[in-house]
């Protein structure tokens, strides 16, 4: 199974956004992570939608954060592009009628939801400033230009 990887895309592109000086576009967003700039206009646009991000027209225009990373949580961020699954196992619905399989999906049910509280919580608990604090100034993220794509 494919992992959806949009909140950790988004949050990688919002700390970049934190420490560049100016506007970044959706072009330079897209060759940062080998993405498509549409894609990442309707991603943005989201985050816009939040109230995360503002969109800036014209000559130097493109996206900026519109709050401080120290007030953008990753459950800000999780909830804005779409609270993609957090597990890749779930239920299995081959025999309805079996009450071994009803058993095993209500118990799988109850333990998913209980941890995915813990873990919604815990992303609380988180700021985008939190992450972009492990790279303190000066670190070679700094000399990283925006827009580029990252190294590997």
């Amino acid at each position: 199974m494919r992992q959806d990887s949009r909140l950790s895309r988004m949050l990688h592109v919002l700390v970049h956004m934190g420490r560049h000086d100016g506007a970044m576009t959706s072009d330079m967003i897209a060759r940062m992570l080998d993405a498509n700039p549409v894609v990442i206009r309707r991603t943005m646009a989201g985050l816009r939608d939040e109230g995360y991000v503002r969109s800036e027209k014209g000559h130097g225009g493109g996206w900026r954060l519109a709050k401080p990373l120290e007030e953008l949580t990753l459950l800000d961020i999780y909830r804005a592009v779409g609270e993609p699954s957090v597990f890749a196992v779930g239920p299995a619905y081959d025999m309805p009628g079996c009450p071994i399989e009803q058993a095993v999906n209500s118990t799988l049910k109850s333990v998913f939801a209980e941890a995915e509280q813990l873990l919604l919580t815990r992303f609380a608990g988180v700021t985008l400033a939190d992450i972009a604090n492990e790279f303190p100034p000066g670190s070679p993220i700094d000399g990283h230009a925006a827009g580029e794509r990252c190294a590997s």
